[in-house]
């Protein structure tokens, strides 16, 4: 089994782990751990200690946290193998034989958000970007200008984006990143479904800067190009919290969409063990999670493609498919409805595993947008829906940095303006309801007015 191994070694590796000026290697934090075959082509991560408030749970997902990256506070996190026959007995042993072991976690595969059916699309791009009202955001001067807008998927083909949109798309190449074994270059990955997924989010935010993450290109034994594993995506949000600092305070604006979840408890530890990642608030993608939403960072997962009526094939959960990161209470998490407004039957359905009240909020999907997987096919799936609601977010951080607006408020905003779809207000299939463009400009309007 794959897993993921904290650490705490001297201060000055933490240190020099932390600092993007310096190389690290595993071999320089790790250097042998019993029983383990380290992944030695892994960058050693470094993962940032939550500080609560005082008398405060530093677990807690539901507290204002800091989080330090300071030599004496953070940790680092490895990769490696532990067979399969010696699990259980080296995950208990190792941090009794190594006092710098913290913690063994699991390191699971995880899997775009695929749809299953073959139902046509329903409706375009063009009802989409009229649902969201874009005029109406754009004459509010919401349109992604100066928004960094990250896409953790299989890779983006820019040139396809803008043939499809008819404009020019702005991809920052400076600030895209590759996991360790991933060739290619930003913007120049095969047609798939990040350039899906890039599409989308042009929609309401088409002037947004966007950076390229192609962390489900996967080098792993027989892994596909729609599959990675967990500790890539951990790297990457560790890439993107510097991306984050390394901006203006005052007008900081960072949006991370993703498109994937993990599937199957068969690459976790079980629910319980501190290793277990799909209800573990401690696993270290979640502190990651936690960590860039304390930065000012906009995070949001797919709910997944395990809804009751039309599951998809790999839903291997039988209950409460909403799982890890996909459940965060720092991460929106988006449902999907066709443009008449109706949940998508592939949708997932709540309560979620960190939290219980997921989905957050429902986007448009299954329409016809940007012929990725060819021109019959429709942008499908939550994979679809959640990319067309962090547009939505680029555009409304044009002018609403997190120093106006911090991420737990625009969540708030989002909730509080959805269309509601049923009787309760809040419930399992449509969360709060459908994401309400001109709800949201008027809550913003009067936000400004009380500002001023």
């Amino acid at each position: 089994m794959r897993v993921l191994i904290q650490l705490r070694p001297s201060p000055d590796l933490v240190a020099a782990v932390a600092d993007p000026g310096q190389t690290a290697t595993t071999a320089d934090v790790a250097d042998g751990l019993p029983g383990v075959e380290l992944d030695h082509a892994f960058t050693p991560v470094p993962l940032p200690r939550p500080v609560p408030p005082p008398g405060g749970d530093p677990l807690s997902l539901n507290q204002p946290l800091d989080f330090s990256l300071a030599a004496e506070d953070a940790s680092v996190l490895v990769r490696g193998t532990i067979s399969d026959d010696e699990l259980l007995t080296r995950v208990t042993l190792l941090p009794t034989l190594r006092p710098d072991v913290v913690g063994v976690y699991a390191d699971p595969v995880v899997e775009s958000s695929l749809t299953c059916g073959g139902d046509a699309p329903f409706g375009d791009w063009h009802d989409v970007e009229r649902l969201l009202n874009v005029p109406g955001l754009h004459a509010e001067g919401l349109d992604g200008s100066g928004v960094t807008l990250a896409v953790l998927d299989t890779g983006i083909n820019a040139a396809h984006v803008a043939r499809q949109l008819g404009r020019g798309v702005t991809l920052d190449a400076q600030r895209s990143w590759n996991p360790t074994g991933v060739e290619g270059r930003a913007g120049e990955f095969e047609v798939a479904h990040g350039t899906m997924c890039a599409f989308d989010t042009l929609i309401a935010a088409p002037q947004a800067s966007l950076i390229d993450i192609p962390v489900l290109r996967s080098t792993r034994p027989g892994g596909s190009a729609l599959d990675g594993l967990l500790s890539d995506a951990v790297a990457a949000f560790a890439h993107l919290r510097m991306v984050l600092e390394a901006q203006p305070e005052a007008s900081r604006a960072l949006v991370i969409s993703n498109s994937w979840g993990s599937f199957s408890p068969e690459w976790d530890f079980p629910v319980g063990h501190p290793g277990n990642y799909s209800d573990n608030a401690a696993h270290p993608f979640n502190l990651m999670i936690s960590s860039l939403d304390s930065a000012g960072a906009d995070v949001l997962f797919a709910a997944g493609n395990c809804g009751r009526e039309c599951r998809d094939g790999r839903c291997a959960y039988p209950n409460r498919p909403i799982t890890g990161a996909n459940s965060h209470p720092r991460a929106l998490s988006i449902g999907g409805v066709d443009v008449s407004g109706t949940r998508v039957g592939y949708s997932s359905q709540g309560p979620g595993r960190l939290t219980a009240r997921k989905p957050d909020i429902c986007a448009y999907t299954h329409f016809s947008g940007s012929k990725a997987f060819g021109d019959a096919e429709p942008d499908s799936g939550t994979s679809a829906a959640t990319p067309v609601a962090a547009g939505l977010v680029a555009a409304i951080r044009t002018r609403w940095p997190a120093s106006r607006l911090r991420p737990a408020q625009l969540r708030a905003l989002l909730r509080r303006t959805g269309e509601d779809r049923s009787e309760v207000g809040f419930d399992y299939d449509y969360g709060y309801g459908i994401v309400d463009t001109a709800g949201i400009i008027a809550a913003l309007q009067r936000r400004a007015r009380s500002m001023s």
